[in-house]
């Protein structure tokens, strides 16, 4: 099987997984067998690429050319192989969290729900391996459309209210500004091909460099860059799968891997360093991890408190591609990788928390590490990782993040660096901490008493807490990877 072909599959496999799991309604398990079949599969399909990228290929495919020099067509490059891989691998254990956590919580249209799931997926590999601009804004808006009704879920007025938040402010930023952008690059490189180096830099001035790139930063609104991020807390009144779909599998990875694929491949690290054109990016990105991270502690809805977590988490992306230097970028790069397993660990642990216990409000968690011990110690893992503490995995993100600050000279992006991690510690630490060191508040159930959500929803959330830890230890293996990314134009 060529590698044209394996790309080709990565997009369908989903599309005809969920498709097949349509028929199997009446047979619940059934259903949840070729979900995860087709998890693994993906899974499987993504890793049979390595070898040929890993060797300095780029294999890709052109699907159709609507217009001369402007083709649909898929190329696998490093940093798409890296976050096809993060929403691939994490498919698979969402699939079985959301098995546990759907039957155990009794939630209806299980099919819909499985369904929008998987092309889901499917848009989030083609935004991994778009070959250009024009293909990945065709996945990107996909995307936002097949996640709509995973937001909405619930059918009631909260849900319909925050689909309506979801939707509007995707949907207005990818078409005032993502295609605004996209289109003017067109009309002046006379390409959207994404090329080593950029395509941009013989076609633009400082100023014109400057305006373009903050049109795509904000147009990226996945990337939840204030003042467009309101989407992000909305969309909490979804399922927790749907949650750690959102904030950890793929839609906001999607944003911030849009903006690091548009930094290298599009303007070029070299063009944004010597014109000054991230500046504008940099420091709103720079407020919003700040600014996020004191929201953060005003939360006392656990899920609320995360949401905002992942504002702030973001932004660490934003401000490693706009340092634009090699340090910035590896930095940027892991904590794509970091802050996935991290977040989706906290967030299966917030939907074991209400499976087994219909809390939702960290004031209510009192005592509750003894009867879930699992499910708090994995929050206090994934806590540690997030805040970038050693020996967790986004101890290397945050490293090379403060590193490539240096290089720069940025020293107020140092010191946001520095507070918004004391600021993690802040608003994560008090949740295990309350858990475990605070008596319960039911005097009936001691702290002898376990009761963990269903087997289905404690493995996976154990699996990437392990995740966040192995990470640490193979943190050079992923650096590997980074490195093949060509952050400058391939010399004839």
């Amino acid at each position: 099987m060529t590698d044209s072909t394996l790309l080709l599959l990565a997009l369908l496999v989903p599309l005809a997984g969920g498709l097949l799991l349509t028929l199997q309604s009446n047979s619940p398990n059934t259903r949840d067998v070729i979900s995860l079949v087709t998890a693994t599969l993906l899974f499987l399909i993504v890793l049979s690429l390595y070898p040929a990228v890993l060797s300095g290929d780029t294999p890709s495919i052109v699907l159709a050319e609507p217009i001369k020099g402007l083709s649909f067509s898929l190329e696998a490059e490093p940093l798409g192989l890296l976050f096809a891989t993060i929403a691939s691998g994490l498919w698979i254990l969402t699939t079985l969290y959301g098995m546990g956590y759907m039957r155990g919580n009794n939630e209806t249209n299980q099919t819909r729900f499985f369904f929008c799931f998987a092309i889901s997926i499917s848009a989030a590999m083609g935004i991994a391996f778009a070959g250009n601009l024009m293909t990945l804004f065709v996945f990107y808006e996909m995307l936002t459309l097949a996640t709509y009704p995973l937001v909405t879920h619930k059918g009631n007025e909260d849900a319909r209210r925050g689909g309506r938040i979801y939707l509007g402010i995707l949907m207005f930023t990818s078409i005032g500004f993502l295609l605004f952008a996209t289109l003017w690059t067109f009309n002046l490189a006379g390409t959207l091909d994404f090329q080593p180096g950029g395509i941009l830099r013989e076609h633009v001035g400082p100023g014109t460099a400057m305006i373009l790139l903050t049109l795509f930063a904000f147009g990226t609104g996945k990337a939840a860059l204030m003042p467009f991020h309101r989407w992000l807390p909305a969309a909490m009144v979804a399922p927790t799968p749907v949650s750690a779909l959102l904030h950890a599998v793929a839609v906001v990875k999607a944003g911030v891997f849009t903006i690091l694929k548009i930094t290298i491949y599009i303007f070029g690290i070299d063009l944004i360093a010597d014109t000054g054109a991230g500046t504008i990016v940099m420091w709103v990105a720079t407020f919003t991890l700040v600014v996020a991270s004191i929201v953060a502690l005003t939360k006392d809805n656990l899920k609320a408190r995360l949401a905002y977590s992942t504002v702030g988490q973001l932004s660490y992306v934003i401000v490693g591609a706009m340092l634009a230097n090699a340090a910035g970028i590896i930095g940027a790069t892991m904590q794509i990788a970091m802050h996935a397993m991290g977040k989706i660990t906290l967030f299966f642990c917030a939907g074991a928390i209400y499976v087994a216990t219909h809390k939702t409000e960290i004031s209510d968690m009192r005592g509750l590490g003894y009867r879930m011990p699992f499910t708090f110690a994995a929050f206090f893992i994934g806590s540690l990782s997030i805040i970038g503490l050693p020996p967790l995995g986004g101890s290397w993100a945050k490293w090379h993040l403060l590193m490539g600050s240096i290089e720069a000279t940025q020293w107020i992006i140092v010191a946001a660096l520095l507070v918004s991690s004391l600021l993690n510690i802040a608003y994560l630490i008090p949740v295990a901490a309350r858990a475990f060191y605070m008596a319960p508040d039911s005097p009936d159930k001691g702290p002898t008493t376990i009761a963990e959500a269903p087997l289905l929803c404690v493995v996976p959330l154990c699996i990437t807490a392990a995740g966040s830890v192995l990470l640490f230890f193979f943190g050079d293996s992923l650096n590997q990877l980074i490195s093949l990314i060509p952050l400058r134009a391939t010399q004839p």
